[in-house]
């Protein structure tokens, strides 16, 4: 784990905070065209997820943790939590788990893998929790699908007992080498961007850097941001990396399928070639990837 702190402080009292990090009761918050196209995107996808992606995402998952402070004794939501595996260890810590999906697939992923946590359908930026409720909260990259990065890390802070810490992952931009392998295999084939897939409102979105991360915890009214660089090689089978996507997983598996059949042909093509850059001696894939990982005071 690299670390590049980017050290943010506030003196302004938690009342206040509130009131200039919250949403209000005036402002819009029904979902963004980007949460609509997330919501499509991640239907039905829990079971390929777990058996491909999963795996990746779960390496930040200890220093996750660690950020939160999440040891014996801990009461800690985990959303957006997938698979289940930030759960699974927070458990494993001693602490009391609650969790958060916007897919119900995911939920009940959750639930067969860790019975002992309370897990629950709901998508930010609006949690059925009362204030103050969790001592922490922690995201494993969901802040990568909702519409409004700013307003969710504000309901984090708000659902954070005072004292408590939010501790959330992106990934970096510009990525790592092995985060760009399918999709240099999908522009080499012509494969462009649906029309219905948007990105982020320009108003919405935020640098991918430690200091951009951080940031947005500090627009959000976390205390303290720091922010760090977590880099590591993850390992798979070629067939494995390429099925995530053939799938339909993320932004990259709308892409890749948007030319049908003979799209998908094309770019496996070329993605077959691009492999040799990161096969390792067994046969394996060893793909670099980076991310970042905030913490904040509530």
């Amino acid at each position: 784990m690299t670390t590049s702190p980017v050290p943010r402080d506030s003196p302004v009292p938690r009342e206040a905070r509130a009131v200039a990090a919250s949403p209000g009761a005036d402002a819009e918050r029904s979902p963004t065209p980007f949460d609509h196209a997330e919501r499509r995107i991640w239907s039905g996808k829990a079971e390929a997820y777990a058996r491909t992606y999963a795996l990746l995402c779960a390496h930040p998952a200890p220093f996750l943790l660690d950020a939160a402070d999440v040891g014996p004794g801990s009461r800690v939501l985990d959303v957006g939590c997938g698979s289940g595996t930030i759960s699974a260890l927070a458990a494993g810590c001693g602490a009391t788990v609650h969790a958060v999906d916007a897919e119900p697939g995911m939920v009940e992923a959750t639930r067969r893998a860790v019975p002992e946590a309370e897990a629950r359908t709901a998508r930010l930026p609006e949690l059925p929790y009362a204030d103050d409720t969790f001592g922490a909260v922690v995201g494993n990259f969901v802040l990568n699908h909702v519409g409004r990065p700013r307003e969710a890390l504000a309901e984090l802070r708000r659902i954070t007992r005072p004292g408590g810490r939010v501790a959330v992952t992106v990934w970096r931009s510009p990525g790592a080498p092995g985060q760009a392998l399918i999709g240099r295999a999908v522009q080499a084939a012509g494969l462009t961007r649906p029309d219905w897939l948007p990105g982020l409102a320009p108003e919405d979105d935020f640098p991918r850097t430690p200091e951009g991360l951080a940031a947005l915890l500090d627009g959000a009214g976390l205390l303290g941001a720091e922010c760090s660089e977590v880099v590591w090689e993850h390992r798979c089978d070629p067939d494995t990396w390429w099925a995530g996507a053939e799938r339909g997983i993320g932004a990259i598996g709308q892409v890749l399928n948007s030319g049908g059949a003979q799209g998908v042909v094309a770019a496996r093509r070329v993605y077959d070639e691009l492999c040799a850059e990161f096969r390792a001696a067994d046969g394996a894939l060893a793909l670099p990837h980076a991310a970042l990982l905030a913490h904040g005071g509530a």
